[in-house]
């Protein structure tokens, strides 16, 4: 049975719920462990560890479709997530804070990859062909608001509330105790409002070996493709500036003056990074999905290999400036998310170039495995080196990195028509 649900009372919220503890993994931890007196080193090493469970999301995702419903995975998971961030905020005032709160990260990241195969799948699911056309672009909109509240409002509120408890352990461990209501309350929510498609029940369950045989089936193909070597290595090599950057440049902007930061409070960051940085990131994006639509991505490819470098430039500007007045910073960080943004369109139509043919879902989770990859491994040592360096000669370091961004690029062979809006 299938009771009817209009997709605007599940689509935003559902895809809200995708983008609040992506960000609370990636970006919030690395402002929090500052505030808690982590060392860059420290920070970048843990919490790049937490990309691992995207790297390896395709190895479980068969599982996801053999055992429950997508819907099931979906609310089991963000009551994880929900008692993930609750165990977050229990253990950030306590004694074993790192140790504990690391935990609750781990479990989080893990939850949270599996929602993203659920819902994903789910809205396949949920919604015929035209409907899943017409919210393509409400879903990005509202992971995008995720980002601005997690990132931006949540940052600031942990900020504000320092002021009001004179801790920053108690400040961040209410922020997250917020979060977790917010999520037990989405939980909810979608308990009520997610539909259940007849086809989410009845598919047939594969057992394990049809799911293992499948998957060596893919990894076959996988590398059977034209310029395996070269694809792979554009998805590895085409982000390693920003795997070393992007991190490190959030620790910039809040790291105190006299270590060479620009000592934005979390409110100033908050602005800065989750407000107007996500502006730039978004129209970038929409300027690169327009332009390679008219023209295809060959023509574009290398406009936008040059705008995804044009990030790095940016903080060795502000390294070697360091404005005291917020204005220049916000113009850059505008500047720097719009780059890359830009630049990002060429990596994930690739992806979806690369992923064409047979299997084509089961590729494209394997490209984005490698996706993850790219972040996690310079991350892993981004912090040590800047910390061994310094800031403005660690984003020299990054700028020259962009050399193999160009050499990657110029070994693609790519249909000059991909892309291209075709007549009919």
């Amino acid at each position: 049975m299938q009771n009817k649900r209009n997709p605007w009372a599940w689509v935003p919220s559902l895809y809200f719920a995708e983008g609040v503890p992506y960000v609370a993994v990636m970006t919030i931890s690395l402002i929090m462990y500052k505030r808690l007196g982590l060392s860059n080193t420290d920070i970048t090493l843990y919490t790049s560890w937490l990309y691992l469970p995207w790297v390896i999301k395709p190895l479980w995702s068969p599982f996801v479709d053999m055992l429950r419903t997508k819907r099931w995975w979906i609310l089991a998971m963000q009551l994880l997530i929900g008692a993930s961030l609750g165990g977050v905020a229990f253990t950030i005032p306590g004694q074993w804070w790192l140790q504990g709160s690391l935990f609750f990260f781990w479990m989080m990241a893990f939850a949270s990859a599996t929602h993203d195969i659920a819902a994903d799948g789910f809205y396949m699911l949920g919604l015929d062909q035209h409907q899943q056309a017409f919210f393509v672009g409400i879903r990005s909109t509202f992971y995008r608001i995720a980002t601005i509240f997690s990132s931006g409002l949540l940052v600031g509120l942990a900020g504000a509330v320092q002021v009001w408890t004179r801790s920053i352990a108690y400040a961040w461990s209410l922020v997250f105790y917020f979060v977790a209501a917010l999520f037990i309350g989405l939980w909810l929510y979608h308990s009520w409002a997610l539909p259940k498609p007849a086809e989410d029940g009845d598919q047939q369950r594969k057992t394990a070996a049809q799911i293992g045989h499948e998957f060596v089936e893919t990894l076959i193909t996988f590398f059977q493709k034209p310029q395996v070597w070269v694809g792979i290595c554009f998805m590895l090599f085409y982000r390693m500036p920003e795997g070393l950057l992007v991190k490190v440049s959030s620790l910039f902007l809040i790291d105190n003056v006299s270590n060479g930061g620009l000592g934005l409070s979390d409110g100033e960051y908050g602005l800065v990074q989750g407000t107007v940085g996500v502006i730039g990131l978004t129209l970038g994006g929409i300027l690169g999905g327009i332009v390679a639509s008219r023209d295809g991505l060959k023509r574009w490819l290398w406009p936008m290999v040059m705008a995804i470098t044009l990030p790095d430039v940016v903080y060795v500007v502000l390294a070697w400036w360091q404005p005291a007045s917020l204005l220049p910073v916000n113009i850059c960080v505008f500047l720097e998310q719009f780059g890359y943004g830009f630049g990002f369109s060429a990596y994930m139509l690739y992806l979806i170039y690369y992923s064409q043919g047979e299997h084509k879902t089961s590729h494209y989770a394997l490209c984005t495995a490698f996706m993850a990859l790219s972040m996690m491994i310079p991350g892993l040592f981004a912090g040590a080196l800047q910390e061994a360096v310094g800031y403005r000669l660690f984003f020299v370091i990054v700028m020259c990195s962009c050399v193999v961004t160009y050499v990657v690029s110029a070994f693609l062979k790519i249909d000059p028509d991909f892309g291209k809006k075709i007549d009919k």
